[in-house]
């Protein structure tokens, strides 16, 4: 707009009211970065609490919060409940044993972190996981599939499983781990508690 013009007629050109012109947005109290901060470590322990539950969660924890903040606030970090059967997840991981390596694949439900399918192979082709997904599709569907961005993932002949159900390719950007975080956690569990005690000699 012209350097000349009043603010009044930049606005009017704009088609803004002017009082929009002089509104500066206000930083977020320190109550509130506690709040989101306290909201974000327990949505990644439980992502199928809506505004209800994480208002009574957060409530528990001594703060005098109503539904309306809550909602606000979880609006404002982009987060929303996950519900049963909207997000399935999966990963592959390497199984050690005393003188190779297997891969392990699970298809995991987000809400219950229930394991769908899983399967072992001795090489890292396709067809374990496909084999994995035609499976954990044969007791429900999702509405999103997420996964890294592995080449048994992108495989043409996975994806298009994924697409012929109308199911939403959801993939994690390479290296982000946490993306997947919720079965990180069973790969952790399963290698301290199984596979480093037990010390597989073959498959």
């Amino acid at each position: 707009m012209g350097d000349g013009l009043p603010i009044s007629r930049q606005c009017e050109l704009a088609f803004i009211p002017r009082s929009s012109y002089y509104y500066k947005p206000m930083p977020e109290s320190t109550l509130n970065l506690e709040l989101m901060r306290i909201i974000d470590e327990q949505y990644m322990k439980t992502p199928f609490y809506g505004i209800l539950r994480m208002t009574a969660f957060l409530r528990s924890r001594g703060f005098n919060v109503n539904h309306k903040r809550t909602e606000r606030l979880m609006s404002l970090m982009g987060i929303h409940a996950i519900y049963p059967d909207q997000v399935w997840c999966s990963d592959i991981t390497y199984i050690r044993m005393r003188r190779r390596f297997a891969y392990l694949v699970a298809i995991m439900e987000w809400y219950s972190r229930y394991v769908l399918s899983w399967r072992l192979s001795i090489s890292l082709d396709a067809q374990f996981c496909i084999e994995a997904l035609k499976e954990a599709l044969l007791v429900g569907k999702p509405e999103i599939f997420n996964s890294d961005q592995g080449s048994q993932y992108t495989s043409d002949d996975f994806t298009s499983i994924l697409l012929s159900q109308g199911i939403l390719i959801s993939m994690d950007g390479r290296g982000r781990v946490f993306d997947n975080i919720f079965i990180e956690r069973l790969w952790r569990t399963l290698k301290y508690e199984e596979v480093y005690l037990k010390d597989y000699a073959d498959v």
